[in-house]
């Protein structure tokens, strides 16, 4: 990997915050690109007196363009296998500054929760390079491991170690094995690791505790609509808290943005890296990396996080916009990561030269079909309807294709996966009401969006896709409790709606708490 002067310049500034000394030491052994892997990491040695490089034996189980981060002369937790280049170049840099005492940027309770786990952990995270949602599920588990000594986190590069991806089955990015079994596939963070650990009983659920201090109000996401709502209520100068999974939402894992009014051409990262620094202009409470239980209604709210915090709260804003759709038939959950992908960007180098079909045919699904093409040897395009929903444009690029084929008025009914490896999908042409099968390596989902509004499916009004029902101001059925962009009933789930969206509904919060909440009636809970 080529490093640039500016990036390495760029790199220099950051290594200023390392506190802690910080040694890499590289596995020995012979490989291929054992050179190239070693000339990487004294160049990024040498622009900080904090760093150091040895090589040694780490363990006999780690290949020889294997690596470690620790403080100097500590016992590692945190290790690369293969050259950290493209994406997972920010995680690298980022697992240096973390080991060498930079900041986590994580809430107190979080760093409490992974720091309470007493059992031996090792993950094992296969990334892609070219893989946009994969830095974030390795920072994560870089993360716990940098905070607690029991959590050990090997990043391997799926591209360079091909016979262990073939070995695990492995035929999607980022796929993460803890103790050597399969725990996960596709997007993740912390609060997910964390609930994944819990199921398993690794890890303690925290004692409840009330937080006594009172929100003016609180935002539940921290994509477009939720940031939108938060800096309209600090523009107000009111008491805000905002709660999110992830800063960013769906649009993080967006490559293109180009309908964004006043701005030509962005990308889903830059576009979120912009939302949290407006977001951080204000004064505005933020908790990342936390996921919402429950919220109790009442004239004083209450939000239960997963970290055992209770906020209160006068109202709340649920912005916790949607999900890919699932298609729900039997093969696709135990193939998920092993020939079911929902997101072909990643995942569709693992099928090259094979064959496939995207499931759905509006935009998202004729847009995967289209850059999968250039990648396989043939897509079959799967659509329930008996028309495509896609933009004509889009439609017209794959009829030109000479290697994508379209099944209309097609439902699918079963993913067959003998021996454990996808190996077709069972479908019915509803015309003709008889079952055919597709035979492929391969199936990309990509049917819609589920609305992520299950902890309030007990409390508030949800339609028959699981919005939430909301009134032209953002109120829901209950008051006090508001709702913006893609989890409400708004047609239309675009950035530049959402956006606006949560900006009318914090203004609606604003006029509620000045015209109607009754404060007198408030008493600090004990």
């Amino acid at each position: 990997m080529k490093l640039k002067s500016d990036l390495l310049k760029t790199v220099n500034s950051y290594f200023e915050l390392l506190e802690d000394d910080v040694e890499i030491v590289l596995q020995k052994g012979n490989h291929l690109k054992k050179d190239d892997l070693s000339n990487f990491l004294n160049k990024i040695v040498s622009l900080s007196d904090k760093l150091s490089i040895v090589e040694a034996k780490i363990d006999s189980k780690f290949s020889p363009i294997t690596f470690s981060i620790s403080k100097k002369n500590k016992v590692a937790s945190i290790f690369f296998s293969g050259i950290p280049g493209g994406h997972e170049f920010n995680s690298f840099i980022l697992a240096i500054l973390h080991v060498g005492g930079h900041n986590l940027k994580l809430d107190k309770s979080v760093v409490s929760q992974i720091k309470s786990i007493d059992k031996q952990l090792d993950f094992q995270v296969f990334v892609s390079l070219d893989c946009q949602i994969c830095p974030e599920v390795v920072q994560a588990v870089n993360k716990m491991a940098s905070l607690n000594s029991n959590i050990k986190c090997e990043t391997l590069d799926g591209g360079v170690f091909q016979d262990l991806v073939k070995e695990k089955g492995i035929q999607a990015v980022p796929t993460i094995f803890l103790n050597g079994k399969f725990l996960s596939s596709g997007k993740s963070n912390i609060p997910k690791i964390i609930s994944s650990l819990k199921q398993k009983n690794l890890i303690h659920s925290n004692t409840k505790v009330l937080n006594k201090s009172i929100n003016d109000c609180i935002v539940i996401g921290g994509g477009p609509a939720g940031i939108s709502s938060a800096v309209y209520l600090a523009r107000k100068g009111l008491e805000v808290t905002l709660i999110a999974e992830t800063i960013g939402g769906q649009v993080k894992e967006t490559l293109g943005i180009e309908n964004l009014i006043s701005v030509i051409e962005t990308t889903g990262e830059k576009l979120t890296s912009d939302l949290h620094g407006h977001l951080l202009d204000y004064d505005v409470q933020v908790k990342e990396q936390l996921l919402v239980d429950e919220i109790k209604d009442g004239h004083l709210k209450k939000v239960y996080l997963s970290s055992g915090e209770i906020l209160q709260t006068k109202t709340i804003i649920i912005a916790t916009g949607a999900r890919w759709r699932e298609l729900n038939i039997p093969g696709e959950k135990e193939n998920l990561g092993k020939g079911v992908a929902y997101c072909p960007h990643c995942d569709g180098p693992f099928f090259k030269d094979k064959e496939v079909a995207v499931v759905g045919g509006g935009n998202s699904g004729v847009e995967a079909a289209l850059d999968l093409s250039g990648i396989v040897n043939k897509v079959s395009i799967i659509e329930f309807m008996p028309k495509l929903k896609a933009d004509q444009i889009l439609i017209d690029k794959v009829k030109q294709s000479d290697n994508i084929e379209i099944f209309t008025n097609t439902a699918t009914k079963e993913i067959i996966h003998p021996n454990g490896k996808v190996e077709g999908i069972l479908c019915e042409d509803r015309g003709k009401k008889i079952d055919f099968e597709i035979k492929l390596s391969g199936v990309f989902v990509q049917i819609g969006l589920v609305p992520n509004s299950k902890f309030v499916d007990n409390i508030l009004e949800l339609n028959q896709f699981g919005e939430i029902v909301i009134d032209k101001n953002g109120n829901t059925s209950k008051e006090g409790i508001f709702a913006c962009g893609d989890v409400t009933t708004i047609p239309y789930k675009q950035i530049v709606i959402s956006m606006g969206e949560g900006a009318k509904t914090a203004l609606s919060v604003a006029d509620y708490l000045m015209k109607d909440f009754d404060h007198t009636k408030i008493k600090e809970a004990v």
